[in-house]
């Protein structure tokens, strides 16, 4: 599924110092297989979370150099950018973002939000960032001409949802393209934690099947945890895959019924919050609750939109 984008990459990204053992995790498992002639790839896991230096400044942009970049699909990479040692984390609880800083063209900086899909609890040295590159995107342009070296600026984190283990009985999932970085963030944290009973359904919806991002670690986590379950909902096939959507009908068959026992979060672009639980402000707070959500009954408090 991934792909390696050069051999150099790699061997500068070793260079560095911040992959020190020899674990290979399963994210890259299609990359660094037995029969690669690619050195594995591991991180440091010596310190706690709890212990360990945390890289990120919610009152400030930081640097942190580019050290690896990998496609994953047709206009999706994972770049991977060091922290400044190989015992720090990002400091990022769940479920948070970052928001990354670029030059405009009229001078006016370019501000983006994106989420890590590496955590604190698995993860040192470095942090990773999958994003779609858009031919219009300024910051996606930005970050995929960056240089091996070269510096990404980030601030942050910023707490979505200071999420608690079994804090709702119930959370339903509703991801469209990159917009399953934050979920996959909080299905990563209710599965390392065996006390954690949340039920939790993800409704991912992608035009294609090559357009789906990290497909194999989400089977992962489903076949791995009974409370998790996946359904992917691809719009327009291209190998024999059912055609499906995420309409009001659907929502009205797989969601429970509006509780204080159940959430639903909301993250794609803009057409699908537009369609599933209205835009939010465009100062990015939440907004008012519209779409199939609030026709199926559901609260404002009841929906979280990333």
């Amino acid at each position: 599924m991934f792909r390696l984008v050069s051999a150099s990459l790699m061997t500068a990204a070793l260079a560095s110092g911040v992959y020190v053992h020899t674990q290979k995790p399963a994210f890259f498992s299609s990359v660094f297989s037995s029969e690669s002639s690619s050195p594995s790839l591991s991180f440091m896991s010596s310190a706690s979370a709890a212990s360990a230096p945390s890289a990120f400044s919610p009152a400030e942009f930081r640097a942190f150099p580019l050290v690896m970049k990998q496609q994953i699909t047709h206009d999706t990479n994972l770049y991977r950018f060091a922290l400044p040692s190989s015992q720090h984390v990002m400091g990022m609880p769940v479920a948070s973002c970052v928001v990354t800083k670029a030059p405009g063209e009229d001078g006016k900086p370019v501000i983006r939000p994106y989420t890590p899909v590496s955590s604190d609890a698995e993860d040192r040295g470095h942090f990773d960032l999958i994003i779609k590159v858009y031919p219009d995107g300024k910051m996606g342009q930005h970050i995929d001409t960056l240089r091996l070296g070269e510096s990404l600026e980030v601030k942050g984190p910023f707490t979505k949802l200071a999420y608690a283990p079994n804090m709702h009985r119930q959370i339903v999932m509703l991801a469209g393209g990159s917009g399953i970085t934050p979920m996959y963030q909080v299905l990563k944290e209710i599965a390392r934690n065996p006390a954690d009973k949340t039920k939790a359904l993800l409704l991912f919806a992608n035009r294609t099947e090559d357009d789906v991002i990290l497909q194999s670690e989400l089977d992962k986590l489903a076949a791995e945890h009974d409370n998790i379950t996946v359904k992917y909902l691809i719009s327009a096939p291209k190998r024999g895959t059912p055609r499906g959507y995420i309409t009001e009908q659907l929502l009205k068959t797989e969601l429970p019924p509006p509780s204080e026992d159940a959430m639903v979060f909301v993250c794609g672009p803009e057409s699908f919050y537009k369609a599933i639980s209205g835009l939010k402000n465009p100062d990015k707070s939440q907004g008012e609750l519209d779409g199939y959500l609030k026709k199926l009954g559901f609260a404002k408090e009841q929906v979280l939109k990333f």
